[in-house]
């Protein structure tokens, strides 16, 4: 009897002990936490782009007036980011202007200025945070406008110093990516092509000159498709 029992506690013993190095031989393992927070997007301006941009331009000379006309257009462009919140680009960008001839009377005869559209070519830099980006630019401008002359009380001869199609432009705005492909701008651009001169001689010898400023701003908004 005495030697079964030693064998229970014997056996009962050893199963303890087993059970106990088996607990301490395994890895205490724990899941790792789970995030469900979306990953921070990273938001790039490197590459090319195209887009379109509608609006309005307003003249800015006293002898036409305000002579405000709706405008649209498409713009292209190349970005590069660095240092890492800087964006340095160069754009084209050409806006074709609604409306028709503006006239300026005088005592005589009158001006006529017909504004079709304005182009330009510009560096710009701007400094990027998050999916904004506030950007300044300038550089070379066009414009496609003829000038003309009517008569009232007689048949007068007038001349222009040229059409002063080319000049400067300098302006801001703010972009915002919608996409990692899409992006809104909202642009403001001043346009400067000097004084225009003119010469009107009527048939009786008397001459006019006089000469108008050649002023234009823009306010645009527009969309552009970047290539990733």
């Amino acid at each position: 009897m005495k030697k079964m029992m030693l064998g229970v506690v014997a056996l009962a013993m050893l199963s303890t002990t087993s059970a106990i190095a088996a607990d301490l031989g395994r890895p205490n393992l724990k899941a790792a936490p789970v995030s469900y927070l979306p990953a921070e997007p990273i938001y790039n301006w490197t590459g090319f782009y195209v887009g379109g941009h509608l609006g309005g331009a307003f003249g800015g000379g006293s002898t036409f007036g305000k002579d405000a006309r709706f405008g649209g257009g498409a713009q292209v462009g190349y970005d590069y980011q660095f240092a890492p919140n800087w964006v340095v680009g160069l754009e084209g960008q050409y806006s074709w202007l609604a409306g028709g001839e503006k006239t300026a009377q005088f005592s005589t005869f009158g001006l006529t200025r017909d504004r079709n559209g304005l182009g330009s070519v510009t560096g710009r830099l701007g400094y990027a945070s998050g999916p904004g980006l506030l950007y300044v630019k300038g550089g070379y401008a066009y414009q496609d406008t003829k000038y003309g002359a009517t008569s009232v009380a007689w048949p007068g001869r007038v001349a222009f110093d040229g059409n002063k199609k080319n000049g400067y432009t300098v302006g801001a705005g703010v972009e915002y990516q919608l996409t990692p492909s899409w992006s809104t701008k909202l642009e403001y651009q001043y346009y400067g092509f000097g004084a225009t001169d003119f010469r009107a001689v009527s048939p009786n010898g008397t001459v006019t000159t006089g000469s108008f400023d050649n002023k234009e701003h823009s306010v645009m908004v527009g969309l552009n498709y970047r290539f990733r």
